[in-house]
C-alpha cells in the first residue's frame, strides 16, 4: 500500500481533501498531511473540515513517500509561494511517482514547471495558466497521463478522481 504525502494548508476545498483521503485510507493507503508546521490545525474554506497536520515541510523528503496528493481550493496557491513545496512537488513528477491533483491542485505543478507536454485538467479559472505552462489541457472529469498524473476539475468530479487515483495507486 502507498504512503501518500498530502500538501495542505488553510482554505483547502473541504470535500476535495476529505473524500479522497477517506477513499485512500479505506483502500489501505496511509495519508500523511504536510504543511509548514507539524501539529497545526488547518481549516477548509467551507468550514466543514479541520485537519491536524502530521509533518512540517522541513522534516519530509519525497523519497519517503510513494505518491503526492494535492487537494484544491486556495491551499495550492498559498503553498506555491513557498519554494519548499514547489521543489517537493517537482521531485514526485521527476521521479514519475503518482501525483493526484484536483481543482486548483495543478497550480503547484505549474509553479514547479512540471506540466509541459503532459495531459491534465483543472478548475476552469486555471485552464489558461495550465496551457501557458505547456500542459495539454482537457476539459474532462478526470485525466490520467502516463499512468502517473491524475487530475480532475472540481468537487463534482471526485468519484472519477478517486476511482482513477486508486487504480494508479494499485501495487504501490
Amino acid at each position: 500500500m502507498a504512503k501518500i504525502a498530502t500538501v495542505i494548508t488553510d482554505m483547502f476545498e473541504d470535500s476535495e481533501y476529505t473524500d479522497p483521503a477517506k477513499a485512500f485510507k479505506d483502500a489501505g493507503h496511509e495519508v500523511v498531511t504536510i504543511e509548514k508546521e507539524a501539529g497545526k490545525t488547518v481549516e477548509g474554506k467551507q468550514g466543514q473540515a479541520k485537519v491536524t497536520v502530521d509533518k512540517g515541510i522541513g522534516e519530509v523528503s519525497a523519497s519517503d513517500y510513494d505518491a503526492l496528493f494535492i487537494p484544491g481550493g486556495f491551499s495550492p496557491d498559498q503553498l506555491r509561494a513557498d519554494e519548499r513545496f514547489v521543489s517537493f512537488a517537482k521531485e514526485f513528477m521527476d521521479a514519475k511517482k503518482p501525483v493526484l491533483a484536483i481543482c486548483h491542485g495543478p497550480q503547484l505543478l505549474i509553479t514547479a514547471k512540471a506540466l509541459e507536454g503532459r495531459k491534465a485538467t483543472g478548475y476552469t479559472s486555471i485552464a489558461q495558466d495550465m496551457k501557458y505552462a505547456g500542459a495539454n489541457f482537457e476539459d474532462s472529469e478526470v485525466v490520467v497521463c502516463q499512468d502517473q498524473l491524475v487530475t480532475s476539475r472540481q468537487p463534482d468530479d471526485i468519484p472519477a478522481f478517486n476511482r482513477e487515483s486508486l487504480r494508479v495507486l494499485e501495487g504501490k
